[in-house]
């Protein structure tokens, strides 16, 4: 199979993610998902109002052949096209593909559920705002646990449309709702989707109910999986042009949360992200398509997916839903067993140069939380039953 498969690997198969973040111990244990829902809501292509259409695949095929590349039991999956119109409702793009998969292999027993955006979702800034509005509440109905991998700086969205927002997660966290967002691809700037970069977090991440992942790129041993090291996802060296490395900062929209009181590094507004995963392009999850090719898993969306997996663990292994675990994640990072729970990532930066205005902007990542990393990358097997134990059903 061609792509990141093919020697030499440039992707972590499935059995080696699991060793590096410790989640093989829970599988063997048999802390698989079953009995959880996750559904994933991602932006169906990059392409401006004059682009040509996503490219689209099947993905009950797609994940049919992952699942016979990598031995895993057959996924079971819901397509939602209401928004999307879909006159073939199990065609998706390769972003919903990439998303799925990684939830699969985290939680391979957990039932799959994709809702689908418009493929015009960003042809202007008030189209791609309204569109993941109307997705975020779809995305978090019938649900444990929602991935969103779509985001959108706060610039980009109004005062009433901020206020819908934070109805909607209201809502899931009544509902016992875990929403997970990834915090972006452009470093300290929102992700301007051909606008003009702006120097902010993006949403739905940046709200305080909602867990937010930065990205990260992962060492790890290529056969065994043993976890090595980590530093921050940046796509390539500043000098490169590459624009991508993981969403971090500080909102000008919501105050610091109550969670986060007294954590250093957050003064007075929300800070960004909370957790990170692996998101990079030569590190990241494969991604199998079923025509025959492959590609490696990349941006916050991807460890979006990751922490989504996750949770459907952790809602698994309670017992009941877990909900907002915001402030449980919070509790864990600030014991004494943090170290234990989470892989601290100290080195690297989301510092990026736009064009102009954009200018140069980010964070290092350091001991603790940062603006980059958040608390860090899961340790899964000592993670999860924490987070099982200690979730609760709280708001900010």
């Amino acid at each position: 199979m061609p792509g990141c498969l093919r020697p030499p690997a440039s992707c972590y198969g499935p059995q080696a993610l699991r060793v590096a973040y410790g989640i093989q111990p829970l599988l063997e244990r048999g802390i698989d998902g079953r009995g959880e829902t996750v559904t994933v809501l991602d932006v169906p292509a990059i392409n401006g109002p004059a682009g040509p259409p996503p490219a689209t695949t099947d993905i009950r095929k797609d994940l049919a052949a992952f699942d016979r590349v990598f031995r895993l039991p057959a996924a079971r999956i819901e397509v939602v096209t209401s928004l999307a119109g879909s006159a073939s409702p199990w065609q998706v793009t390769p972003e919903e593909v990439q998303d799925t998969e990684i939830v699969h292999m985290v939680a391979p027993a957990a039932t799959l559920r994709v809702v689908l955006l418009p493929a015009n979702v960003l042809a202007s800034a008030a189209t791609a705002a309204a569109d993941m509005l109307a997705g975020l509440r779809l995305a978090v109905s019938g649900t444990g646990v929602a991935s969103i991998g779509f985001s959108l700086g706060e610039h980009f969205f109004s005062r009433a449309q901020v206020t819908q927002m934070h109805a909607i997660l209201r809502g899931a966290d009544a509902r016992h709702v875990t929403v997970v967002a990834g915090s972006g691809d452009s470093g300290a700037f929102s992700n301007p989707y051909g606008g003009t970069p702006v120097k902010e977090v993006s949403l739905p991440a940046a709200s305080p109910l909602v867990l937010a992942a930065g990205g990260t790129t992962l060492t790890a041993n290529p056969l065994t999986g043993a976890y090595i090291s980590e530093t921050s996802w940046h796509g390539k060296p500043p000098a490169s042009q590459d624009l991508t490395a993981s969403g971090g900062g500080f909102s000008h929209l919501y105050a610091r949360p109550g969670y986060q009181e007294g954590v250093p590094g957050i003064a007075m507004a929300r800070g960004v992200p909370d957790v990170a995963g692996d998101a990079g392009q030569q590190s990241g999850a494969p991604v199998v398509f079923a025509g025959g090719s492959s590609g490696t898993a990349a941006g916050t969306n991807a460890s979006a997916s990751l922490w989504a997996g996750l949770l459907a663990l952790a809602g698994q292994a309670a017992h009941h839903p877990l909900g907002f675990v915001n402030p449980a994640i919070y509790r864990i990072a600030r014991s004494p067993g943090y170290h234990k729970a989470f892989h601290d990532i100290t080195t690297g930066t989301n510092k990026l140069t736009m064009p102009y205005p954009g200018g140069t902007a980010g964070y290092h990542a350091r001991p603790g939380w940062d603006p980059v990393t958040g608390w860090g990358t899961p340790d899964a097997q000592v993670l999860i039953p924490l987070l099982a134990r200690t979730a609760s059903h709280s708001q900010t």
